[in-house]
């Protein structure tokens, strides 16, 4: 099994083998793909990693090598696209990205990673090519939209858009929040975050705008191009403040002793500003599915995903959302 960019395997001693000392019966086998491959990319994912670790916000490391690692296998299965609205389910995803937002980690606290990689990644595009005739052809026309100047016209409206830099998961998607075995139907804390290869010091906008345009996306098709895409999914505006006040009510101990009045105020202000981020979500993985569209292995339309991520049709569901 596996995500997007990595391929997971569950590995287990026998039955007939018994077990040294605290040695885990089972443990996840990651192997990374090839946009996490290098070693500063690695040693910095794997520190991040442990820390999360200890902190008791992720599963634990048992051990790294240059292609993956080994960590543990938490008995839990991922959330399916349609549980992320269920009021319970949002809320709590809501507490833990405040809680990882209110992390102080060892890196660079500068928001360089957002732009930093959108400009590592736009001149890699503008360097492709395919051999695949459909490939070719949806290549040239996303090519006609001029991405570098779209990419001026988006950094301009983030610049005059106010965000706490935070650390940020980056890719909060069902797939990487797990549901623990056992508290299905439980009131106790029963979700956990897991992948972090993208996580970072980023804008704060960008993590809960991203996370809610997964909302649109469900990777369960079992036939080509493996996902399904709903834009009226997007979570309504009453869902995003569910989120909001559930997130803001986490990061602020004295959010609830704040007016009515006030409390709308932050509120509809985070709003704004997450769903301007979210834009630069679809520009993001849109340049991320063309490069995995060239290297990847993994068996995925990806050129399909950035034909729902750049079309223009999105661009203006996505901006009648935001008050500009």
């Amino acid at each position: 099994m596996g995500g997007l960019s990595n391929k997971l395997f569950l590995c287990a001693l026998p039955d007939t083998q018994t077990s040294v000392v605290d040695e885990p019966r089972n443990v996840l086998l990651r192997l990374y793909g090839a946009i996490l491959q290098g070693a500063e990319a690695m040693v910095l994912e794997s520190v991040m990693f442990a820390i999360l670790a200890e902190r008791e916000l992720g599963p634990k490391l048992y051990g790294i090598f240059p292609q993956g690692r080994l960590e543990q296998f938490v008995p839990s299965r991922k959330l399916d696209t349609d549980e992320l609205s269920m009021p319970s389910i949002s809320a709590e995803i809501a507490e833990k990205m405040a809680k990882f937002h209110g992390m102080r980690m060892p890196f660079n606290k500068e928001p360089k990673w957002l732009f930093g990689t959108i400009d590592k990644y736009l001149n890699q595009v503008m360097r492709l090519t395919f051999t695949r005739e459909s490939h070719i052809r949806k290549f040239a026309r996303l090519r006609s939209y001029n991405l570098p100047q779209e990419m001026e016209s988006l950094k301009s409206l983030l610049d005059s858009t106010h965000s706490p830099v935070v650390f940020c998961h980056n890719d909060c998607q069902e797939g990487n929040v797990l549901l623990l075995s056992g508290r299905e139907g439980s009131d106790e804390q029963k979700l956990m975050l897991i992948d972090f290869e993208y996580s970072s010091y980023n804008y704060r906008g960008f993590d809960i705008g991203n996370h809610f345009c997964e909302w649109m996306y469900d990777y369960t098709n079992d036939k080509f191009p493996f996902f399904h895409v709903n834009s009226n999914n997007y979570p309504t505006k009453a869902q995003q403040l569910h989120f909001i006040g559930s997130y803001l009510s986490e990061t602020d101990q004295g959010f609830h002793n704040l007016s009515t009045e006030d409390q709308i105020k932050l509120k509809e202000e985070l709003f704004v500003e997450v769903n301007r981020f979210a834009l630069a979500s679809h520009f993001f993985w849109g340049l991320w599915s063309m490069i995995q569209a060239r290297i990847s292995t993994i068996e995925f339309g990806y050129m399909v995903g950035v034909h729902y991520l750049f079309f223009p049709v999105v661009y203006v569901i996505y901006r009648c959302r935001i008050l500009i």
